[in-house]
């Protein structure tokens, strides 16, 4: 009897398989097999342990419902109800060293290299946490614009079962400190490696993943700092600024001063003001628009050189490079003139950029035009100078009257902004229509650092008449990136001529304009005991700041920017988890 025949085995095209293939086929089931028995009994063993008591809880899961969260988050929180004693808000935590030091005293070591010896301490917000097991957690925490990592391996806690409840309390964005030693990991992670991990301030809300929301970023700015390190950036460079200037002026013997917010007359700029009421005195009072006057007062007594950085108030639009409530720097230095201030403003300016930049005199802003384009800025002196009416009557092609304060120039310059087809201020005063010219024909060739220099007196009340033309003032405006710098002066020190001015200025007033100073009498009183030769000088430093951080507008510069309040009833976007 013959054998029966074999099936054969087919390949994947339903052909027969050949004798090698057919042995590599079974070679490769048999590994297999081998392999899920091997798997299969190292499961077996590990189930057959007995488990820790806990787990390292990872973060919860990103869908997790923010209301939820934070009621279950505030039941952990708060065990006993509302507790003054609640031992999750300590009194107090030792740091022995800030993140960035600690950063700057151990980035040298080798990768795996671990500084047993040194005990450190710590503290951050938790910005990441990954639980690789029931015994390791790593932990990113954020402090002061630095970030380290942290390495929870129970082996090293004292109390392991501390250790595991304490671990499992921690969640995304709360404040903690650690203390242990630093070192680096295998792979070369700047690490503290704890054997204390401290609750010092839970965080109640899920933490968003990002805060991109305009609206939200300056309403809520703690979130905008945490999650944008541009944001962080932006108000160092402001701080290094404001620093610098101040370093600038104390090298110069000037003196810091502060004078008052609350004003009876609101003077010192051309700004209308924010009205409030003493209710002691039962007056009215302005916020200040200016601490000109009395800067210069003080200046009369003899203090030659004085400077202030303040909070100033004008009532007045909100836009890219405008906020009502703002922070300026002025100076006046006795025995100075507006060409000695020019000279000091290149000198500070030049110096602030290469500060900032390293050295660099060409450096990138935002365009005015675009925020979303960046131009190259040449801050090398010498400032470029443009004299106001010559290059405004060159632009033009016209001639003005001789008489810059005359109604014969008002009517001039309306029919100018006529022809070309230029929306008129409001209301069509001659220093509004001059201002408005300036704007269209001047200011878009001020790229790079230009001085617009000697205004004519009807726009500059507070400026010395220039000594080539009475018509004109010594004043000048700083304009960088087509926006306005600083202003400063030859300061007004008659006190006969002044009183004129500030008279010609309550009539331009009872016309309508609300920008329009009036009458001082106690700074006019003032200047009759006698003010030297005086020159003047301020600054916004919002505006330097957004600039020279690279922030699209002024908002992001000011650390909470004025805003309308959100509408009744309207929950706060904090919740969201992303924007």
């Amino acid at each position: 009897m013959s054998e029966p025949e074999q099936t054969p085995i087919l390949d994947e095209n339903g052909q027969p398989m050949s004798k090698n293939a057919l042995k590599k086929k079974q070679k490769a089931e048999e590994a297999a097999k081998k392999k899920a028995e091997k798997e299969a009994a190292k499961k077996e063993k590990m189930d057959s342990q007995p488990k820790p008591e806990g787990v390292v809880a990872s973060e919860p899961a990103d869908d997790t419902d923010p209301r939820l969260y934070f009621e279950n988050r505030t039941k952990v929180i708060y065990p006993e109800g509302c507790d003054e004693r609640n031992p999750n808000y300590p009194h107090k935590f030792n740091v022995s060293i800030e993140l960035k030091d600690f950063i700057a005293k151990y980035s040298h070591l080798q990768n795996g290299e671990h500084v047993e010896t040194d005990k450190v301490s710590v503290g951050g917000r938790i910005m990441l946490k990954r639980a690789q097991s029931a015994k390791l957690v790593f932990y990113d925490i954020h402090n002061d614009g630095q970030k380290i990592q942290l390495m929870c391996d129970i082996r090293q806690a004292p109390d392991q079962e501390a250790f595991i409840s304490v671990h499992n309390s921690l969640r995304r964005g709360d404040w903690i400190g650690a203390e242990g030693f630093p070192g680096k990991t295998k792979r070369g992670e700047l690490t503290l490696f704890p054997s204390i991990v401290k609750l010092l301030s839970p965080c109640l809300h899920m933490m968003p993943r990002e805060v991109k929301n305009p609206e939200l970023r300056h309403r809520m700015r703690e979130l905008d700092i945490i999650f944008n390190p541009s944001s962080f950036t932006i108000f160092d460079t402001r701080t290094k600024i404001v620093k610098y200037v101040r370093e600038f002026l104390d090298t110069r013997n000037f003196r810091e001063v502060e004078t008052p917010i609350l004003n009876v007359i609101a003077g010192g700029a051309a700004a209308k003001p924010f009205v409030t009421h003493h209710n002691q005195l039962d007056l009215d009072m302005f916020l200040r628009i200016a601490p000109e006057l009395y800067l210069k007062r003080l200046i009369v007594a003899g203090m030659n050189r004085v400077y202030e950085i303040g909070r100033l108030f004008r009532n007045e639009g909100i836009d890219l490079t405008h906020n009502p409530e703002f922070t300026t720097c002025e100076f006046y230095a006795a025995f100075l003139d507006y060409n000695d201030l020019m000279e000091m403003t290149e000198e500070m300016v030049n110096g602030l950029v290469k500060r900032l930049f390293n050295g660099k005199e060409k450096v990138e802003i935002r365009s005015k035009a675009d925020s979303n384009v960046m131009v190259e800025v040449d801050f090398s002196r010498p400032f470029r100078r443009i004299h106001f009416i010559p290059d405004l009557e060159k632009a033009m092609g016209v001639t003005m009257p001789a008489d810059l304060g005359s109604e014969e120039t008002t009517e001039f310059l309306k029919k100018a902004c006529k022809e070309r087809n230029i929306e008129w201020p409001n209301p069509p005063t001659t220093n509004k229509l001059l201002d408005t010219l300036a704007e269209k024909y001047l200011e878009p060739h001020c790229l790079n650092p230009t001085f617009i220099c000697d205004h004519p007196a009807i726009m500059s009340p507070l400026a010395k008449y220039h000594r080539d033309n009475a018509q004109w003032t010594e004043r000048f405006e700083l304009f960088v990136n087509f926006t306005e710098w600083c202003n400063a002066y030859t300061e007004l020190n008659d006190p006969i001529v002044q009183r004129k001015r500030f008279e010609d200025q309550a009539k331009a007033k009872a016309k309508g304009d609300e920008e329009a100073t009036t009458i001082d009498e106690y700074f006019c009183r003032s200047l009759e005991y006698g003010l030297p030769p005086t020159a003047g000088w301020g600054m916004g430093i919002d505006r330097l700041a957004m600039m020279l951080s690279q922030a699209p507008s002024i908002q992001d510069a000011i650390l909470f920017p004025t805003m309308k309040p959100e509408q009744a009833g309207t929950a706060p976007k904090k919740e969201e988890k992303t924007e």
